[in-house]
């Protein structure tokens, strides 16, 4: 009997959303190249060698800022609920992993809102310990997601 509580009721794993691919990423960073160098060329050529260095620096900024948002898109949550637990485990870029386990009869699913922006930020509450969940997700899979989630909460806890 033990062994069926334990059964997940709600599983989810929680991504970041990026809407630039690594092929597209690879377009975006030839073009700009490209025109960084004909840019700077033209430059060089006119005598005006400065601006086509700090072209070489912008372009170099803008490869070190895709580089970073890219590792920060590492970051993931995995979400598991079941009748004895409530798991919540967060990934970092840099594959550490803390886990946050509340009881799931005890647990309180907090969404703080706004009327024109929707959902602003979750939170998991329980035997005086407080995460948030979902932060880097978008409004609709903040949505979709609190929806979902507090389903199986409602649920686990209608199962006595």
């Amino acid at each position: 009997m033990e062994m069926l509580n334990d059964q997940p009721v709600f599983s989810a794993e929680l991504i970041p959303y990026r809407s630039l691919g690594r092929k597209g990423f690879r377009v975006l960073l030839v073009l700009c190249a490209l025109v960084a160098v004909l840019y700077s060329g033209f430059f060089l050529v006119t005598g005006a060698w400065p601006i086509g260095f700090f072209l070489g620096l912008d372009f170099l900024l803008l490869y070190i800022a895709f580089r970073a948002n890219y590792r920060a898109a590492k970051v993931k949550e995995q979400v598991v609920v079941s009748r004895t637990n409530l798991s919540i485990r967060k990934f970092s870029p840099k594959g550490y992993v803390v886990e946050h386990r509340f009881n799931p009869f005890w647990a309180r699913f907090r969404v703080r809102r706004h009327e024109e922006f929707g959902i602003l930020s979750m939170h998991v509450s329980g035997e005086g310990r407080v995460t948030d969940i979902g932060s880097f997700l978008n409004p609709e899979d903040r949505e979709s997601f609190a929806k979902a989630f507090r389903n199986a909460l409602a649920t686990v806890k209608l199962k006595i």
